[in-house]
């Protein structure tokens, strides 16, 4: 179909026809509903969510192909869009995309202002993958019907008895914002010559060309690594050593001067970027009021202390090689200072010598006493500089929080976007930082989550296939790749090779590993590099400088306390411990360890950085051959799953070692009993996951027993293995998989597990409001299982729309059901025979049923 015909449906099909419809797709609102403080959001208003349940997810597909349905009749007999056999699957992606009206953030007025081709693409935004299986023609008319209906939605708006007073409400705001800005800006801005006005114009536009998008370092891939900060900025959170966590762009509002610490990669560079961007274009938000009418100033250590000398505030633009430092009228920097309008952003103190620290120290001090009253944020690596570095100048100190699962989430999203990559990627690869810890444990900073993205992108969805290959990749960004593209002087960084430093890192986990330790004394660790130094006659450096160096530089390692040192995340410690076993030949000690749960790793990475007969020695040792499993002793199991992870691992290996490792597998999977599955998923845990089968080919308390082993390892690695059994014919599988509710996140195992559950004679089980206000989430399911006394002070009625059943248990003591009373459509409830429970606070208009005896087997 030709999108010029496709453009065109819209004004053939008769709002006769298409506004009916539409009007379906929202619930009936009271006059006046909207007349609230905060927006009413789009998603609050439509019929097929919410507590106003009134058009169905089936409701919504018929509607969907009754508008394709007439737009292809009003395409004409002669003009036919798409083949008859293509209508359903444009219909299902129309469907989706209006499902996406249930979760847009927006409210009536902002979907207005956009226009129904804009809302359009925002419900799009919002559904990525619905027209993905459509031809050409069919993504046409897909569009084409969407787009129709967001006019006549938008106009559906437009007629509420709302809209004009939230537009009144809105226009409000914006001239309250307006006048705010003004405000603050009358307050902030002296009378300035001409000449400086104009400047500070053209100085704003240069920091928005220059600081408007952001650099991915180090990704050693052929895609461009420049993608707009607007697109890719993520509010990172930092705390105080003695108070809460807050959004670290806010740092500023509550103080005048901050030094914020944050490690390798944490985004303290791109916050910079984005605070001179914030106050260059004077946008205004009251979060960040204190940012109206500043200047910003931005100095990278690295960049304007080359010369050895800090510049004076008329040098500040020469100094960066700023390409408008010429048309700087003379004495502009000084007047701004003076005036108490600079946002100086002294970025990478870590970046510098260290003998050179001390005169920046001194550099801040004179110029805050020279210009009081400007706004300072100093950044640095949290080992570079000790804490009370600018305690005298009355700085705050601040430190960035690692990544949330929630950052991650839209860093990964935010990337995607940006670079314009497939969505489902972006999905595929959430997916499996979600469920593979090796990747979860990478995912801590925005550095590190460019460097997931970047891979994932450039294997097509592939990353690594082995945990050995994935940190190698990382290794080689953190150690190699990205100082020499940040142009770091050698004067700051040691020219020390990858492999240098993996051999001195190294040593360092391997002591850690030896002597039981988590962390290690500064002295320590510094006497280790002695020793390794003395066989590395090619670096001319002190082990000191060493140290400093690995600390400050390598991003693997950090300073949690005075004179303590660690790794960053244990799973690098345990790689680089691993090789360095294999190098010393310390396999009687892998050994040994190998039912410590806290040396599986270590055992792993040694088998994968091992040679074929190195491997062979390890997993026999693994599996003590002097102990069969066959003979009912618990101890082997751990030791079978630990076998069975190291042959993963392993590239090459003898096969008479693989086929022991099977045979011992196939024994012990699946488990025969409950009792049996509880004791393997405690003695293997995270092990065991690759490990069990089905549901293809078990019995059902067969299914049943895996399912229970694998819901007592509570990690979200857990999810893919339970999500085989959603659709089990088995009652008592899918029971089991309720209840293991609690165990999980309450969100996660909802979209995963609880959503897909077959509800015919199944209670859910809901040990929390927060599970059932999931369900509601889900559309609400009939019966329901109460565990716990939780109910009768925490729900809400609207909770328990549509619920008719309910089981109550007495796992937990005693447990109140007068709230009962208050629950509309009830009509059956389960009781135990239990003194726990006063069956006479029953409603007389409910059914009672005993408690079946096989209920309560859930583990």
């Amino acid at each position: 179909m030709d999108p010029a015909t496709g453009t065109t449906l819209g004004v053939r099909l008769a709002s006769t026809a298409v506004a009916p419809l539409i009007k379906k797709l929202f619930a009936p609102q009271a006059p006046g509903a909207a007349l609230v403080d905060e927006p009413v959001r789009i998603s609050s208003l439509v019929s097929f969510c919410g507590e106003r349940h009134t058009l169905t997810s089936l409701d919504l597909e018929r509607l969907a192909a009754e508008l394709v349905r007439r737009a292809v009749r009003a395409a004409g007999p002669n003009e036919r869009p798409v083949p008859v056999s293509e209508e359903d699957a444009v219909a299902h992606a129309v469907a989706a995309q209006l499902r996406a009206l249930g979760g847009i953030s927006m409210d009536d007025v902002q979907a207005v202002r956009l226009g129904p081709r804009a809302f359009a693409r925002e419900l799009r935004l919002h559904s990525p993958r619905a027209a993905r299986h459509l031809s050409a023609d069919g993504t046409e008319l897909c569009k084409a019907v969407v787009e129709t209906a967001c006019l006549h939605i938008l106009n559906h708006f437009t007629q509420r008895s709302t809209f004009v007073p939230r537009t009144l409400v809105e226009q409000s705001r914006q001239l309250a914002d307006q006048t705010a800005v003004l405000d603050l800006l009358i307050e902030r801005l002296p009378s300035q010559s001409a000449e400086d006005a104009r400047f500070e114009e053209l100085y704003a536009d240069h920091i928005v060309r220059k600081h408007g998008e952001l650099t991915i370092y180090g990704l050693d891939l052929n895609h461009a690594r420049e993608w707009p900060l607007d697109a890719a900025y993520i509010s990172l959170e930092a705390s105080h050593a003695a108070g809460a966590p807050q959004p670290a762009e806010r740092a500023l509002a509550g103080h005048d001067r901050v030094l914020l610490r944050g490690s390798a990669g944490s985004g303290k560079t791109t916050m910079v970027q984005w605070l001179a961007l914030t106050a260059a274009r004077q946008s205004y938000d009251p979060h960040l009021a204190h940012l109206v009418g500043r200047v910003p100033f931005v100095l990278p250590l690295r960049r304007v202390m080359r010369d050895g000398l800090p510049p004076t505030p008329d040098r500040f633009l020469h100094a960066t090689r700023s390409g408008v430092a010429g048309d700087q009228p003379p004495g502009w920097a000084n007047r701004v200072l003076r005036g108490g309008r600079g946002l100086l952003l002294v970025d990478g103190i870590d970046e510098i010598p260290e003998r050179e620290r001390e005169e920046t120290r001194r550099w801040l001090r004179e110029l805050m006493g020279e210009f009081p009253g400007n706004l300072w944020l100093v950044t640095c690596r949290p080992s570079a500089v000790r804490q009370d570095w600018l305690a005298a100048e009355e700085f705050a100190e601040l430190t960035l929080a690692p990544m949330s699962r929630a950052d991650v989430a839209g860093f990964v999203r935010r990337w995607h976007t940006a670079a314009e990559a497939d969505p489902e990627l972006a999905d595929a690869l959430l997916t499996a930082v979600r469920l593979n810890g090796d990747l979860g444990s990478l995912a801590v900073n925005p550095l590190m989550c460019g460097l997931l993205c970047a891979l994932h992108r450039e294997r097509r969805g592939f990353l690594p296939h082995s945990r050995k290959d994935l940190y190698d990749a990382a290794l080689s960004m953190l150690l190699e790749r990205r100082d020499a593209e940040r142009a770091v002087t050698a004067a700051a960084a040691l020219p020390l090779s990858k492999e240098t430093q993996v051999q001195l890192l190294q040593k360092l986990a391997h002591w850690m590993m030896r002597n039981d330790r988590a962390e290690m004394d500064r002295t320590d660790a510094v006497e280790r590099l002695a020793h390794a130094l003395r066989n590395m006659t090619h670096i001319e450096a002190t082990p000191e400088r060493v140290f400093r160096h690995l600390l400050d530089r390598s991003g693997l390692l950090r300073e949690p306390a005075a004179d303590r040192v660690d790794f960053v995340h244990r799973t690098f410690q345990d790689y680089l411990a691993g090789k360095a076993a294999v190098e010393e030949g310390d396999f009687p000690l892998l050994i040994d360890n190998a039912d410590n749960d806290q040396w599986a790793d270590v055992i792993q990475m040694a088998v994968a950085h091992a040679r074929p007969a190195e491997r062979a020695r390890i997993v026999r040792g693994v599996l003590a051959e002097e102990t069969s499993i066959e003979s009912g002793d618990p101890l082997p199991f751990r030791r079978v799953a630990l076998a069975a992870a190291c042959v993963k691992h392993a590239t090459e290996i003898d096969a008479d070692v693989v086929r022991k490792v099977d045979h011992n597998t196939r024994v012990m999977l699946p488990p025969g009993s409950i009792s049996l599955a509880i004791a393997i998923a405690e003695s293997a845990g995270p092990l065991l996951l690759g490990l069990l089968p089905g549901p293809e080919g078990l019995a059902a308390h067969e299914a049943e027993a895996v399912v229970i082993a694998a819901s007592r390892i509570a990690t979200d690695a857990a999810l893919p293995i339970l999500a085989r059994f959603r659709e089990h014919p088995s009652l008592a599988v899918r029971r089991q998989l309720s209840w293991a509710w609690h165990r999980f996140d309450t969100d996660a195992y909802a979209d995963e597990i609880i959503a897909h559950l077959p509800d015919d004679d199944l209670y859910f089980a809901v040990p929390g409001p927060e599970h059932l206000r999931a369900l509601r989430r889900l559309g609400g399911r009939s019966h329901v299982q109460v565990i716990g006394p939780w109910m009768s002070h925490e729900y809400e009625p609207a909770d328990f729309e549509g619920v008719t059943h309910v089981w109550v248990r007495d796992d937990f003591g005693r447990v109140d059901i007068g709230w009962l009373a208050n629950l509309p459509h009830l009509h059956t409830l389960v009781l135990p025979d239990s003194p726990a429970v006063d069956a006479e606070l029953v409603p007389s208009h409910v059914t009672v049923l005993p408690a079946p005896e096989d209920g309560l087997r859930v583990r």
